[in-house]
């Protein structure tokens, strides 16, 4: 996400000269010099009258009184949000508290959204926050915050009315695929984010991250360190990044991990309208990992920045990616800070992976499809073998085998023994890196 700072101009608008200001703050041409649009300004200043004349009788006539301030913030708010899911106007408070979020401590609930159909859907949950512990899914619908109806509700306004002060219940009524809508309770809290998290499974090292703040990049440096030091670096035979239920992030950092994984080539670019909006990022020298090969996990809740590091590193053959198709969101949002009055996020270009290819609405398929899935362990009874047989021989290396008494296989039942087994895309993806060790050079 790019920030820009859009400066003051030194011209003042009273209330009646509404429509001028909004021509200077969309930058409109002078008079008879056409529009982008292909439309002239004087077409441009009669559409901003018609807006001039809503705007006069709404102050006028409407039921009750609302102040200038509500009218503009919502006008301005509802133009940005009709472009699509994720251009928006924020307010001084909201631009402050993005910032916030950015750095990795903010207070709410752990989600994050966008808006379909007029309902807020889940991109993803963030990892140890109360949303998550509540079992909220990614691709959830919520119809209903406090028994009261989104629909209606833009995206922002549904957003604040989900934050709150800490230890403060919130009813959220959740539509998913395949069952009734039902409420869930949740108790706000600050939420902590640690963006990234590691452990060893056996010799492959695991990294998990949650979404890409300020603290990533460190983060999975260090994590990449941390997992040689405990395995052994010349034991550990390859990596697993999981991106699942990664919303995304900062662009800086997505661009970052992925360059720790490659040492030459494209990451990502960006290509919008503008000169301004076309962007190309680099590889530099030097692969954290020496080569080790590695698993990245995606799902439907991988999102933006998680899908520029997933697309780069497929399309340099660097990594096998495995899991489901990712969210698809693939646009850029610059930040345009609008002095003391807030800010505005507008969508000013598409990502493209290294080989061309627009994340967009797409997302980026896995190179093996693994869907989320658990395993079940069959017991059928006393495992039969050429060892069980009646008089069978032995091995003379053993002791001779006792032949059971006859059984009938026991029906098929699930064991869950272990919690790991649970997550069988993370299982399969351990056996692949396994597999690939298998036919290493080993030395003598």
């Amino acid at each position: 996400m790019t920030v820009t700072r859009l400066t003051r101009t030194g011209l003042h608008f009273g209330a009646g000269a509404l429509a001028a200001l909004l021509v200077v703050l969309m930058g409109t041409c002078a008079p008879n010099q056409q529009s982008s649009a292909g439309t002239t300004s004087s077409e441009t200043y009669r559409q901003l009258d018609l807006f001039g004349q809503v705007f006069q009788r709404v102050r006028q006539d409407y039921v009750e009184s609302v102040d200038d301030q509500t009218l503009i913030h919502a006008a301005l708010n509802g133009m940005l949000q009709a472009l699509d899911p994720h251009s928006s106007y924020m307010s001084a408070d909201q631009f402050e508290e993005m910032q916030v979020q950015t750095s990795g401590r903010f207070g709410g609930l752990g989600i994050e959204v966008t808006m379909e159909n007029g309902f807020v859907k889940v991109v993803a949950p963030i990892d140890d926050t109360p949303a998550y512990r509540a079992g909220v899914l990614s691709g959830d619908l919520i119809t209903h915050i406090d028994d009261e109806a989104v629909l209606g509700l833009t995206l922002s306004e549904a957003v604040d009315r989900m934050r709150g002060e800490p230890n403060t219940e919130i009813v959220i009524r959740v539509s998913r695929p395949g069952i009734e809508p039902f409420d869930v309770t949740i108790v706000r809290e600050i939420i902590h984010v640690q963006s990234v998290r590691s452990r060893a499974e056996g010799d492959i090292g695991y990294i998990r991250i949650s979404s890409f703040t300020e603290q990533t990049k460190s983060g999975v440096k260090k994590s990449v360190e941390d997992l040689r030091s405990e395995i052994g670096p010349s034991n550990i035979q390859g990596i697993v990044l999981d991106l699942r239920n990664n919303p995304g992030g900062l662009l800086t950092q997505a661009v970052a991990v992925a360059d720790f994984f490659l040492d030459r080539g494209v990451i990502v670019s960006t290509r919008g309208r503008s000169n301004q909006a076309e962007q190309q990022f680099n590889a530099t020298t030097g692969d954290i990992a020496e080569g080790l090969p590695i698993v990245v996990l995606v799902n439907g809740g991988s999102a933006s920045a998680s899908e520029i590091v997933s697309g780069a590193l497929q399309d340099h053959g660097r990594a096998i990616l495995m899991g489901t198709k990712t969210f698809g969101k693939g646009s850029v949002q610059t930040v345009l800070q609008l002095g003391e009055h807030g800010a505005m996020r507008l969508t000013t270009a598409r990502y493209y992976t290294p080989q061309g290819r627009s994340i967009q609405s797409t997302g980026v398929s896995p190179d093996i499809e693994v869907p989320l899935a658990r395993i079940e362990v069959l017991d059928t009874g006393a495992a039969r073998s050429e060892a069980t047989l009646r008089n069978a021989l032995d091995n003379e290396d053993t002791e001779p085998a006792e032949v059971p008494a006859g059984e009938e296989p026991n029906e098929a039942v699930e064991v869950v023994a272990d919690p790991a087994v649970e997550d069988y895309q993370l299982q399969r993806a351990l056996d692949l890196l396994r597999g690939l060790d298998l036919f290493r050079p080993k030395a003598a």
